[in-house]
């Protein structure tokens, strides 16, 4: 009997949950089944109280190759219902998740693998990582979130060229661009992300969502509507045990504790 890797690898320390995308042998490209797994343990770790940090990545050399072609070659099925199906479905996951998400890019993120390169709240880069927006290679438009998330990173003249291109896009430059965080050693990187996604639980997981949350509705709100919104959330926060408990380290002169209640 021939066993079969798994599409997704799942563990889970300190706190953190590590999604790891698991066809090396296609730099990670994707296909139905990994992109509904993403999406099934996305939702998942959400709902899990011991996650506090979810973080994406990839196995072997890449971190995603976009999408399989071969896996969708003759279907029956139009686009539109494709990444309906598929794609929005993970980015919607990702961007709804009241927890932090790491993309932790360890290799070539390329087309709609570019797209969950740029969908985490922080995109960590290993050395020789690279993202390209490919779809103008085959006549497509970039999808999976693209052409909301890489404009509002690098405005819209630059991003037009990225995607008309298809012009690689290395580590120096992501992080000269503001497409990523922090950029570590090849040989470091699984224990760099680690111990970020490790302090990142450290912080209040409460505050964080509730950050998370105003962020996201600001990138498409009026000022006016930033300011209402803030003022709801903050007495939210305010009234959660994570704040007394904040405010009372602070006069005892000691680290807070967020892991407890």
């Amino acid at each position: 009997m021939v066993m079969t890797e798994p599409v997704l690898l799942t563990e889970t320390h300190a706190g953190v949950r590590t999604l790891t995308m698991n066809r090396p042998d296609k730099l990670n490209a994707a296909n139905d089944a990994l992109l509904l797994s993403l999406t099934e343990a996305m939702t998942q770790a959400d709902a899990d109280v011991s996650v506090r940090v979810i973080v994406l990545t990839g196995s072997g050399r890449g971190f995603c190759a976009g999408q399989d072609l071969g896996d969708v070659s003759g279907r029956n099925m139009t686009f539109t219902e494709h990444l309906n199906h598929t794609y929005n479905p993970l980015i919607r996951a990702i961007r709804g998740c009241g927890k932090p998400v790491i993309s932790a890019v360890n290799g070539v993120a390329a087309g709609a693998g570019a797209s969950l390169a740029l969908a985490g709240d922080v995109r960590l880069w290993a050395r020789s990582a690279a993202l390209i927006e490919i779809f103008s290679n085959i006549a497509l438009i970039p999808d999976s979130g693209s052409t909301w998330f890489l404009p509002r990173l690098v405005g819209y003249h630059r991003a037009f060229e990225l995607m008309a291109l298809a012009d690689k896009v290395r580590s120096d430059e992501a992080l000269r661009l503001g497409l990523c965080e922090h950029v570590f050693p090849d040989e470091t990187f699984q224990q760099e992300v680690q111990a970020y996604a490790e302090a990142l639980a450290a912080r209040p997981a409460n505050a964080l969502k509730l950050t998370k949350q105003a962020l996201n509705a600001a990138m498409t709100s009026t000022l006016d509507a930033a300011l209402d919104l803030e003022a709801e959330l903050q007495q939210v926060a305010g009234d959660h045990w994570e704040h007394q408990e904040g405010v009372t380290a602070f006069k005892e002169k000691r680290a807070p504790d967020f892991r407890r209640g």
